[in-house]
């Protein structure tokens, strides 16, 4: 008790100690004195701290509830009996285990369940607290009690840091209680129901698949005034929380967006009458034995992406035409325009598909949870910050994820170059669009320019576009007065702002690229074709152009229809993902009676011979 004034008096909260003990509960003149003292001590902002009295204690009575009401025989029963007693909303069962697990915390499937319904969920493998007298046996039957009594009841760490507040908030921290009769979390139900709809949708012809897209294109135009309106919302409110514009113009749709993205649906739908169960290799292995190697679906993605809504129609219908369930996790600001939109996939999905084949998580706490569950999830693709990146590689649970960090573009003006060219491509690669991760952030350009007229032209050209420079090292020594050096040559400035660094020669540049670069597209303006051949070949990065605006390093501008993400990494799909980046392969064996041992006895003799491919319409 010393210490529980100590802490509290922290606050200028005072505490009082109540010891109790099991006839204070025995009849109503006592349950009503003792409701009676805890009100007068909260109205007085005293905490009481309730505890039994061991000292005391009546002889010991059989372990068993008495009439429906649970006996109180440690701080867990206690509790339960408190707060039905006083009709709280919320009972906190702190423990020094995270809450409920499907298995010992530890093994390999064991995973917490965040909701649990004594109703549905009658065995528990529960992990044991080395601390209190009750255990974990003690704090179900506890808090199972309280909720019979309509008290909530969470039971959860006491030791994670601000645990009670965050329960409070609605987070989700430890094992809530329900009576709602649904197994499993909520989005948990949404992949399972997302991996069964993959295969329905996979079932269907590749006619049918591409008749939801265009259903959805249609619903672009047909709808645009609502989409429009939900996204007027969504930027008002972005607007009044003082989000930066650079931002903002990501958020943003119009007119010319949805037509843009009608179009590149319709492109998608195209491509994919027969993108399933295409046959990429034939070969005939032996007389009788033909092996053939067809695309297949991933299965279930989830796609986590920030401020884009025109996103959201974009991996929905690549996900749709690749045969895959989807499970798709926007950003809170644009909250308003994805409902509206998602709820167009739904209307395009429901004649051929379940409407669950995809879903829109609207939790950013669920993220964690989606991440645990590799039994239904095949692939991550998080669409975002660095930041974003960085925080789903630390959570995920052996699910691949295929992205990018950062957007580092750069543009390289070498010796041999029409100046012309080099101030259009700077201009488009850098101004078009400076929040897009295709946007020029560095500025290369040959030492031989530094006293000459292109330089002075394009950082003029740069200036009079609003854009903010910043001097590289080497550049920054040079120049007596000018811009501001650069805070790292590793920077994603996604606005109207970029580094202007020299560099010696061609190889100079590729090295610097090859540095301080993230992988995603650069560029060399040149008229010089061989240094064109050395650049494109050294340079480390999933798209790389020869006199060519970094901007064209998109999907709908590829011919791909659109894109899922743009990926970085060495395996699998590179640049922006399309249909054919959310296929794999299966083999498919065709034979005759065969078995290993007959080639082993010389019945047979493997000829690997490749044979034509022909084109099989999906009809």
């Amino acid at each position: 008790m010393s210490l529980y004034d100590a802490m509290f008096l922290q606050y200028g909260v005072k505490t009082a100690q109540i010891l109790l003990t099991k006839p204070d509960f025995q009849n109503e003149h006592s349950r009503e004195n003792l409701r009676g003292t805890l009100n007068e001590l909260l109205k007085l902002n005293i905490v009481p701290i309730v505890n039994a009295n061991d000292a005391v204690a009546p002889p010991p009575e059989p372990d068993m509830d008495l009439a429906g009401v649970i006996s109180v025989k440690d701080n867990d029963s206690l509790a339960a009996r408190l707060a039905s007693e006083m009709r709280a909303e919320l009972l906190i069962i702190m423990s020094d285990v995270n809450g409920l697990y499907t298995a010992p915390p530890g093994m390999p499937d064991s995973r917490l369940l965040n909701t649990y319904c004594p109703e549905m969920d009658q065995v528990i493998i529960a992990g044991k607290s080395r601390v209190g007298t009750g255990g974990m046996d003690s704090k179900v039957k506890a808090a199972t009690y309280a909720l019979a009594r309509n008290c909530s009841v969470v039971i959860c760490n006491g030791c994670e840091e601000q645990a009670i507040i965050n329960i409070v908030k609605g987070k989700k921290v430890g094992t809530f209680f329900t009576r709602a009769q649904a197994r499993g979390t909520p989005v948990e139900l949404q992949a399972k129901l997302a991996r069964e709809g993959s295969r329905k949708l996979q079932a269907l012809s590749g006619i049918h698949r591409a008749a939801i897209v265009n259903k959805l294109a249609d619903l672009l135009l047909e709808r645009k005034s609502e989409i429009l309106a939900a996204n007027q919302l969504d930027v008002q409110e972005a607007f009044g929380s003082g989000m930066q514009q650079s931002e903002m113009a990501r958020l943003y749709l119009s007119d010319q967006k949805l037509e843009t993205l009608s179009k590149g649906l319709r492109q998608i739908g195209v491509d994919a009458v027969n993108a399933i169960g295409k046959v990429v290799q034939k070969t005939c292995l032996a007389a009788g034995l033909e092996l053939e190697k067809i695309t297949v679906p991933i299965g279930v993605l989830l796609v986590i992406f920030e401020s884009r809504p025109d996103a959201l129609p974009q991996v929905a219908a690549l996900s749709i035409c690749s045969g895959n369930g989807l499970l798709l996790k926007g950003g809170k600001e644009a909250k308003h325009s994805n409902k509206m939109i998602f709820s167009l996939i739904q209307e395009a999905l429901e004649p051929f598909a379940p409407v669950d084949t995809v879903a829109l998580i609207s939790r950013r706490e669920d993220i964690a949870d989606l991440l645990q569950l590799n039994q239904y999830i095949d692939l991550v693709i998080p669409r975002g910050s660095q930041e974003l990146m960085n925080r789903i590689q630390q959570l995920t649970q052996g699910i691949p994820v295929l992205g990018h960090t950062e957007g580092i573009c750069h543009v390289y003006v070498d010796k041999d170059v029409d100046p012309e060219m080099a101030l259009h491509i700077v201009k488009d690669s850098k101004c078009d669009y400076p929040a897009a991760c295709n946007s020029m952030e560095t500025l290369l350009i040959h030492k031989s320019h530094r006293e000459g007229p292109l330089f002075d032209k394009l950082c003029e050209m740069l200036k009079v576009q609003g854009v903010k420079i910043h001097a590289g090292p080497k550049l920054g020594q040079v120049l007596r007065f000018g811009p501001s050096l650069a805070a790292s040559m590793h920077t994603e400035y996604g606005a109207l702002e970029c580094a202007v660094e020299i560099v010696d020669d061609l190889d100079d540049a590729i090295s610097h690229i090859n540095k301080y670069g993230s992988s995603h597209t650069d560029a060399i303006v040149t008229n010089n074709d061989e240094n064109a051949e050395h650049f494109l070949k050294m340079v480390d990065s999933a798209c790389v152009f020869k006199n060519a605006s970094t901007r064209f390093a998109d999907g709908y501008r590829f011919g791909l229809g659109a894109e899922v993400g743009i990926s970085t990494s060495r395996i699998h799909a590179r640049g922006p993902v399309g249909l054919e980046g959310l296929l794999t392969h299966k083999w498919i064996l065709s034979g005759t009676g065969q078995a290993v041992a007959d080639f082993s006895s010389g019945k047979y003799k493997f000829v690997h011979e490749k044979l034509a491919i022909e084109d099989k319409p999906n009809s």
